[in-house]
């Protein structure tokens, strides 16, 4: 068909909006990570680290993971379905209030209106407004698949579908609330009923959001970047059905050791620990399809992004169910060890493969070359050095934390204070921004390449 009748347009706006929103996210996220060390950066009301923390794990989970989700899933439904999107002047309204959205959402909680439930804060004026976003969404992409005119359905359909459905219940559900005023709500639930509810949200937020996308562009990029077939098509299949069956049973390992009841607690770390194996297939099927010619690691620097990436999927995966045991979590719960656990998802595996998928993409669009491999190559160096200090550097002070909490004196006093625990955290921490620096430099060559793709692009189209 003709390649005209893509609505490109689209898909370029939300990946331009999604590098932005990625760009403050990131450099919030340094700022945060000076004020840990540094109390003078915090600049109060507005620019303290409760306020700011909040906007930046906003800004990079749906300003860049979903804006790019966007931009992204239209462009691998219309070319898995063979049809431009069913609706194409939604889509440009729903990228012109997706950016608004994510600029309210941004003063709003800088202003200090949230729920205060994590990943959940937006108060509900703005809920409501990211559910018409959602319904924006999804009735594009089941338009465009129920119109398709390719008959097969590809793995990364079905992830797809999964996203669009599996989001929009837990977001509803989890954000029922009543008003209190115009930018004041009480969640429905109340105690433990709403601690439960917000986990059952808050880590299938990350699957579906962190996830499920993300195997979706996994499974389509890998591919075409290297020319090879995907190893087993039966394997991503059976590998896809067990993940979403698995983790939507997992958010109460995030409650162990609290007044929830510990069969619910157990429900969640059994399934937490059956969800290695779907996650692992996905891994095992990346690496048999680039082990057809693993020169193509070497030669094609797409494959480095997507192997990397799909590596530290699998560690995460490992990491993720081992500390929601009982007596892992003892010592590493409500330390350091669980954000440096969500950045090695959210630097490798997410930052890595979204990366990997606009250097496919924007090259196709502008029907060019990526204007420099030597960038690109560059960009992942930086970016993997950067994410492994990060995250290491979390990891350890982690356990240096849980040890140090449960130090105790022959007369059963904690041998440690707050604050003593709090100064020997300070060498890592101060190590964690330089980490968080390394990476960010990464990205301004990534965002430069693009850049500079696009330009050469617009100059050929032009000639």
């Amino acid at each position: 068909m003709d390649e005209y009748r893509y609505d490109y347009q689209t898909v370029k706006g939300f990946i331009v909006s999604s590098i932005f929103w990625g760009v403050v996210g990131i450099l919030i996220g340094l700022w945060i990570s000076v004020q840990m060390w540094h109390p003078a950066a915090n600049l109060p009301p507005y620019f303290t680290f409760g306020r700011l923390r909040v906007v930046h794990t906003n800004g990079l989970a749906f300003g860049l993971g979903v804006g790019a989700i966007f931009g992204i899933f239209y462009y691998i439904t219309m070319r898995l379905c063979r049809r431009p999107l069913a609706f194409p002047k939604l889509a440009r309204l729903h990228l012109y209030i997706f950016n608004a959205a994510i600029a309210l959402a941004a003063l709003s909680l800088l202003a200090g209106y949230t729920q205060s439930l994590e990943y959940a804060e937006l108060e509900w004026p703005l809920d409501i407004g990211v559910v018409i976003l959602w319904v924006m969404f999804g009735i594009n992409i089941f338009g465009t698949i129920l119109k398709r005119r390719e008959e097969q359905m590809y793995i990364s359909l079905w992830y797809i579908i999964a996203t669009v459905i599996a989001v929009a219940i837990l977001y509803i559900i989890n954000n029922l609330s009543i008003p209190a005023g115009l930018l004041k709500s009480y969640h429905l639930f109340a105690g433990v009923n709403s601690a439960n509810v917000e986990w059952w949200y808050g880590h299938n937020a990350v699957g579906f959001v962190f996830t499920t996308p993300i195997l979706a562009m996994f499974y389509y990029f890998l591919p075409k970047s290297t020319g090879l077939p995907i190893y087993s098509h039966r394997l991503s299949i059976i590998a896809f059905w067990s993940l979403v069956f698995a983790y939507l049973w997992t958010g109460a390992h995030h409650l162990v050791y609290t007044p929830l009841p510990d069969w619910i607690q157990t429900v969640g770390i059994v399934f937490t620990m059956f969800l290695i194996a779907p996650s692992w297939g996905s891994v095992v099927n990346g690496y048999y399809t680039v082990g057809q010619d693993w020169d193509r690691a070497k030669n094609n620097y797409l494959t480095k992004f997507f192997i990397l990436g799909i590596t530290f999927y699998g560690l995460q995966t490992v990491q993720g169910p081992t500390q929601g045991l009982r007596i892992v979590s003892q010592l590493i719960h409500y330390t350091d060890w669980v954000p440096g656990h969500v950045h090695m998802g959210t630097m490798g595996w997410v930052t890595m493969v979204v990366a990997a998928s606009i250097y496919y993409i924007i090259p196709k669009i502008y029907n060019t070359e990526i204007y420099s491999v030597k960038i690109a190559n560059t960009h992942f160096w930086f970016v993997l050095i950067g994410q492994l200090i990060f995250s290491i550097t979390m990891w350890i002070t982690g356990i240096q934390q849980g040890a140090l909490q449960k130090a105790v004196n022959p007369d059963g006093s904690l041998k440690y204070t707050m604050v003593e625990i709090i100064s020997k955290n300070y060498p890592y921490w101060q190590m964690r921004t330089i980490g968080g620096v390394i990476f960010a430099i990464g990205m301004l060559f990534f965002i430069y390449n693009i850049y500079m793709t696009v330009k050469k692009g617009k100059a050929l189209q032009q000639a």
